[in-house]
């Protein structure tokens, strides 16, 4: 019994050095083929995921930002979503009730209907409802970046806790609209384009592709591994955390690959 119990903690500790390897193997070769500086880091991220067309983008001055304008608030909505509920319902796995998923579901069809409208605009005589901007692109990408949240937040904790709480984060209307109010209130922050404030919001977008990407790669590891709702406290999961970052940080540096191999450039698309 001893020997299998021996055998057990050396494979364990071959797969945490296997895993930490990886993460810096990969990470080291990501850092060394993008472009320089944390913004250079931010718009390799961005790249991955986003068109980047500069007119549908804020800018530092005149230096686009990572993430389009959509894609700002829907990572910046996404933080600001998970931040909150794990500030006001630690361990919380329960679906809000339908006083909160029905204007949810409104803001994922205010996102399908501004982002069709804004595509539709880029081909001459197309059919639009209106005329697009930037302010209902960041809009409407914070309303699907919460929603997300709303979704991701219990679906993470009931793969991972041992011990969970089963009423959902958002208890009530009310704490649905102060989440809402924040995500307004940073909306506004952002379309006063004060380099100040921009600046570290454009960085927190781009981290908040990471930090999604690593939160559903984590959940994957942990169902095929089958060592789901095993835990008490994150340090005894953070290898499964650093194995989800790593793919993050993967499907990151494929995407850029494969963009740059076609493009050529960092740059984002043109109209």
């Amino acid at each position: 019994m001893e020997s299998v119990k021996a055998r057990f903690v050396v494979q364990s500790q071959y797969w945490k050095i296997l895993i930490i390897l990886a993460f810096v193997l990969t990470l080291t070769a990501w850092l060394l083929n993008t472009p320089p500086g944390l913004m250079g880091k931010a718009d390799a991220i961005g790249y991955a995921v986003c068109h980047r067309i500069d007119l549908r983008s804020f800018h530092l001055g005149d230096r686009q930002i990572p993430l389009c304008a959509r894609c700002s608030g829907m990572y910046l909505g996404a933080m600001l979503g998970l931040i909150y509920q794990a500030l006001i319902g630690r361990r919380r796995t329960g679906i809000p009730s339908w006083k909160i998923l029905v204007p949810t579901s409104l803001f994922v069809l205010a996102f399908i209907i501004d982002g069709l409208n804004s595509y539709l605009s880029m081909f001459p005589g197309a059919p639009g409802i209106y005329e697009p901007n930037n302010t209902y692109r960041l809009l409407t990408g914070t309303g699907i970046g919460l929603a997300i949240a709303i979704v991701l937040y219990p679906a993470f904790n009931s793969t991972v806790w041992r011990m969970i709480d089963p009423r959902p984060a958002l208890l009530n209307f009310k704490s649905f609209a102060v989440l809402v109010a924040l995500a307004f209130g940073l909306n506004a922050l952002i379309l006063l384009e004060n380099p100040l404030v921009l600046y570290p919001l454009s960085i927190i977008s781009a981290a908040g592709v990471v930090v999604l990407l690593t939160l559903v790669y984590t959940m994957v590891l942990m169902m095929v591994f089958k060592v789901e709702n095993r835990y008490n406290q994150f340090s005894h999961f953070v290898y499964s955390v650093l194995g989800g970052l790593t793919l993050a940080i993967i499907q990151i540096g494929l995407l850029d690959f494969v963009r740059f191999f076609f493009t050529g450039t960092w740059g984002g698309f043109h109209l």
